[in-house]
């Protein structure tokens, strides 16, 4: 039972990267922008974190370095793909280029850095409950920060004026442009708190669910949280259902390893990749669904002046 219990444990601290970052991607999203950079976000963040983390010995600063280098990131893709309408895709990817070769240089002294030493979180009395314990209530907070994040998410989305005012941009930046509202600015500030959701999930990465740095060490995260925004049909609490269901996928790899289950290492590696095209090609066999779901104008470009 301690076995499940531990399994349980690290699919929440797994699934919580790809619900942040997943989450911060379905605001860009919602607001009818796609942006393929959060790989490289996620890595710049990785690094920003860690080694303000290994220099302040405060892992709260770090959190606040990976939050401001993602928001960075995200606000200069942000002005290229809203002001000066370069395209949407080509300018992500550009994104997540950049951000694994600025990370993987500017990480390389610290390689070796150690972290201090990590403390120990447990909710009182509630930690001490057999199996329920050990799995759910010994979580670093930025565990049930993801949790709250859904919620404040769906209340802001669709109880509050300026979510409705953020979905209409997405749906229909014409029409809001139409009644004043300055979808351009909006999207900006959608796309920077994206960003800085995404950069939050990599110091979350290099400090807690690791913890260490290593180039190349967000290993495709980035990309599934992308996955996640399709497979969760831009609803914040299906991005986290979807978010624990890959971080399951991954961290079953390492339990069957530790039973002694007699699978190659790298099949068991390419799980969580392979259960993500799986669910992607089951969700676009039904593309009329997709598109009730999916903003009007997601990925397309709005020119206030035409």
């Amino acid at each position: 039972m301690e076995s499940y219990a531990l399994l349980l444990a690290a699919t929440l601290n797994a699934g919580t990267v790809l619900a942040i970052a997943a989450l911060g991607l379905l605001i860009n999203e919602k607001a009818g922008v796609v942006n393929l950079g959060a790989e490289g976000m996620l890595l710049c963040a990785a690094i920003a974190g860690f080694a303000t983390g290994v220099n302040t010995g405060s892992d709260w600063l770090g959190f606040l370095a990976g939050i401001g280098a993602g928001a960075l990131l995200a606000g200069i893709f942000g002005v290229l793909v809203i002001w000066l309408n370069t395209n949407q895709y080509a300018t992500g990817l550009a994104l997540s280029l950049f951000g694994a070769g600025f990370s993987a240089f500017a990480g390389i002294r610290y390689v070796q850095e150690k972290l201090p030493e990590r403390p120990r979180f447990a909710i009182p009395v509630l930690a001490d409950i057999p199996f329920i314990g050990p799995a759910l209530f010994r979580q670093h907070p930025m565990v049930y920060f993801a949790m709250a994040l859904v919620f404040g998410l769906v209340w802001f989305l669709y109880r509050s004026r300026a979510g409705l005012v953020l979905r209409s941009v997405g749906e229909s930046p014409e029409s809001a442009h139409a009644l004043g509202y300055p979808v351009r600015r909006i999207r900006l500030a959608a796309v920077v708190a994206g960003g800085g959701l995404c950069g939050l999930a990599g110091a979350y990465i290099s400090l807690v669910y690791t913890p260490l740095w290593v180039e190349g060490m967000v290993a495709g995260k980035g990309w599934i949280a992308l996955a996640l925004t399709t497979f969760a049909t831009w609803r914040p609490a299906r991005v986290l259902l979807g978010a624990y269901l890959f971080g399951g996928v991954t961290m079953l790899q390492f339990h069957l390893q530790g039973v002694g289950v007699d699978v190659p290492s790298q099949f068991l590696s390419m799980l969580p990749y392979v259960a993500t095209i799986v669910v992607l090609a089951l969700i676009s066999r039904n593309p009329a669904w997709i598109r009730i779901n999916m903003p009007a104008s997601l990925g397309k470009p709005f020119y206030p002046g035409g």
